[in-house]
């Protein structure tokens, strides 16, 4: 089934490849959970809302259930969603129904139901890109492979994005026809010591678990020319950037080259850049 599926990837955002003519994405721009600033996460309502704001695409973040279903949702349980604590793994999908995801942002949303994989998937436009970020372990990479077999992957682009390198590394086996982006956070020990892991580093996991690019976590002072240069010279050739909701630094991140730019704000970040466009 996926060798007939060239243009299904695995990811967290804009997308664009740090050597653009290797790269099947065009820069996209985002919707983190959706368009989260304005509509509550990983909810239908956030997904329709960033398509309706231009987005390219959406990430959602994704745990299986008890009942093996794949649902979307961020946290491990839903009290901060919810207001009612309920582990996903351990619950079933009937289970989680029983509650609303929507009040908590605003009364407005009050009603919103946990959405499924295959609900996310229905609002994509064709041509657009969904973004699914693994949040359970390898055992969701099955189920995952199973589900986009079934579903009608044709007409959309789907990339793989997950922090758990074991993911990875299972979805390259399951679905080597979809294009996975290993996540890493960029932090410091002290706020004296350097930013780990290094390009360096994170060129060598990429390359290890077969990653077709990396994810970074949005710190502008060390996502620079040169830091993604060393990602080119360990044949880390694309990356993308989450989460970014200042103007400034959705221009930086274009001009270095990032195939994907997750933001909050998929319509702000897209009035910047087509802006940018404009003057150059």
């Amino acid at each position: 089934m996926m060798s007939c599926r060239p243009y299904l990837f695995v990811i967290l955002v804009v997308i664009h490849s740090i050597a653009a003519s290797d790269s099947v994405f065009a820069q996209m721009i985002v919707g983190h959970r959706g368009a989260s600033a304005d509509a509550p996460e990983n909810t239908l309502s956030a997904f329709r809302l960033a398509w309706e704001h231009d987005a390219d695409g959406v990430e959602g973040d994704f745990y299986l259930t008890s009942d093996r279903q794949i649902v979307c949702i961020h946290d491990k349980d839903t009290e901060r969603t919810a207001g009612v604590k309920l582990l996903v793994k351990e619950s079933t999908l009937q289970q989680l129904r029983q509650l609303e995801y929507g009040k908590w942002k605003a009364d407005k949303w009050a009603g919103e139901p946990i959405a499924t994989l295959e609900q996310v998937f229905d609002t994509v436009p064709d041509g657009k890109t969904m973004v699914i970020e693994l949040k359970s372990g390898p055992e969701i990479v099955p189920v995952l492979a199973a589900e986009l077999k079934r579903l009608d992957t044709d007409k959309i682009k789907i990339l793989v994005i997950a922090f758990d390198q074991d993911n990875v590394v299972a979805c390259k086996r399951l679905l080597p026809d979809v294009r996975v982006h290993w996540l890493t956070s960029l932090k410091q020990k002290t706020p004296a010591s350097s930013f780990r892991p290094t390009a360096e580093e994170i060129a060598k996991t990429v390359r290890e678990t077969g990653a077709d690019g990396v994810g970074l976590q949005s710190r502008p002072e060390v996502i620079t020319s040169t830091f993604v240069e060393k990602l080119r010279q360990g044949d880390c050739n694309e990356f993308h950037v989450w989460t970014v909701n200042d103007p400034g630094d959705a221009e930086h991140y274009a001009k270095l080259g990032s195939i994907g730019i997750t933001t909050d704000h998929p319509k702000l970040i897209r009035q910047t850049l087509q802006r940018r466009s404009k003057t150059n």
